[in-house]
């Protein structure tokens, strides 16, 4: 999620990751029962989301990320080397990947240097000896200079960020290659590891378990382990002064907080009620997904928000309890079950949102229904510019408003009423044990609702998500 306007597997089909590939001049071999036509050709350059035409390739399945770095906030100077382990979806003679940073000084494929060009964020690969389908492949990126932002349609910023002691890292939706190599679609997930040297004082904090730290001559270098597959977008490494605290839940849940000096007594209250919000958003929705939990609060003011970052939301100033219970509600919506499309975002965030809901509740504030109906939501007037996007298709520059996020719980709450208590709890845990780790679309929502309330849905969906204008009945 993008908190106010937060953030917060494979390719779908073989089809899809060849198209509008041409064959590359020189290919040898044929395919079998098809005379002349060429054996070898280019991964897809693009996965199609239209709101990011150029994200996310075809042609492979990264299996695993490793990055290997060092960063001084004094000079904000990276020198890194990202080894991308992949497995070939098609024969390939030539992939791309997408990255928009520092220079490349050397890039191996099996451990034989390999030709390369870029044009914008696409590095495009000709690997010779060339992978057959099936066939897991090496890339090995080496690469140094100064990482920095990316400017979304709507003005804001994610990649690498940086601040006065380090840097803040997120990636929604297309932040990532500013800093990585990588597949950076949500449809091609991934495990991680961050090996991290940074200098002596400062913390480097990633997604997943904190395999070891270690000082030496006045660096310090901390390798970070992310074992469930997660979505580019979602990976940070964040460096900075930070207080530490580590502790488990009452589940066993290992917990990793750091909180930069300044915002610790800000954040105290959100931070306090992390395993509270597990155990309650475990009981509805599922087993947590992840291995371990907990967060990173910096002082990065001029990004303004805050994002569900796999097994730690990471905040750009003062966590709130409403924010902190969003950004937990995601790691079942979002970050376990990711989106297909950028259009589908108000499965993120409506989810999300709603969660945040629940979570009012239960702490003692507003009900549900009192949310639903308030002037921010349900209360507006219908000719609010509010009610005149379409949910199910926002668009880039509205996909991380108010109307993902207001109208998508909305449509949940409503959605309850439609089905009752049962049915709506089943479909809440059903989406995110059917889909864990993986991706979906609105469609499989619709469909998954329909099944397990056993009523057609097709009016109700067809109001509030793919009509412009105020529901009056449903």
């Amino acid at each position: 999620m993008r908190f106010p306007r937060s953030r917060g597997a494979a390719l779908a089909t073989a089809g899809l990751l060849a198209a509008g590939a041409l064959a590359a001049p020189g290919t040898a071999g044929a395919a079998p029962g098809n005379p002349g036509a060429p054996r070898f050709s280019p991964g897809a350059p693009s996965v199609g989301d239209p709101y990011f035409p150029d994200q996310g390739n075809g042609g492979y399945d990264v299996q695993h990320y490793d990055l290997n770095f060092s960063y001084d906030p004094a000079t904000r100077f990276m020198a890194a080397t990202a080894t991308i382990t992949a497995r070939a979806t098609q024969d390939l003679d030539q992939f791309n990947l997408d990255f928009r940073g520092p220079e490349i000084s050397s890039l191996t494929v099996n451990g034989k240097k390999n030709d390369f060009t870029r044009d914008g964020q696409e590095l495009i690969v000709t690997p010779r000896p060339k992978p057959k389908t099936g066939q897991m492949f090496t890339v090995v990126v080496t690469y140094a200079g100064v990482p920095g932002p990316v400017t979304d349609p709507d003005g804001s910023i994610e990649g690498w960020i940086p601040t006065d002691d380090g840097a803040f890292v997120v990636g929604e939706p297309q932040g990532t290659p500013a800093w990585l190599p990588s597949n950076d679609t949500p449809t091609d997930k991934a495990t991680f590891r961050f090996t991290a040297k940074v200098p002596e004082g400062l913390t480097a904090v990633g997604n997943g378990q904190l395999l070891s730290q270690q000082t030496r001559d006045g660096w310090t270098t901390y390798v970070w382990d992310n074992t469930e597959p997660m979505a580019t977008y979602l990976a940070t490494i964040t460096i900075g002064r930070f207080v530490v605290t580590e502790s488990v839940t009452p589940s066993g849940i290992p917990s990793y907080v750091a909180i930069d000096p300044r915002l610790v007594a800000g954040s105290a209250n959100a931070v306090s009620q992390i395993p509270k919000m597990m155990e309650f958003f475990t009981e509805l929705f599922g087993p947590y997904p992840f291995a371990s939990t907990g967060a990173i609060v910096d002082y990065a003011p001029q990004v303004g928000y805050a994002l569900e970052t796999q097994t730690k939301p990471i905040f750009s100033n003062t966590a709130s309890v409403g924010t902190m219970a969003h950004e937990i509600a995601h790691q079942w919506y979002g970050n376990s079950v990711s989106p297909e499309r950028w259009k589908d975002i108000w499965l993120n965030e409506g989810f999300a949102t709603y969660g945040q809901w629940m979570y009012t509740e239960h702490n003692g504030g507003a009900t549900v229904n009192q949310t639903f109906n308030s002037s921010s939501n349900y209360g507006r007037a219908a000719s609010s510019s509010f009610w005149q996007v379409v949910l199910a298709d926002p668009g880039p520059m509205d996909m991380f408003s108010s109307i993902p996020y207001n109208r998508g719980a909305m449509t949940l709450h409503a959605l309850r009423g439609k089905v009752g208590e049962e049915a709506f709890l089943r479909i809440l845990r059903q989406w995110a044990e059917i889909y864990k780790y993986s991706h979906a679309a609105t469609a499989d929502f619709i469909g998954l609702a329909e099944r397990e309330s056993g009523q057609d849905l097709t009016a109700f969906f067809d109001v509030w998500l793919f009509q412009k204008g105020k529901p009056t009945s449903w």
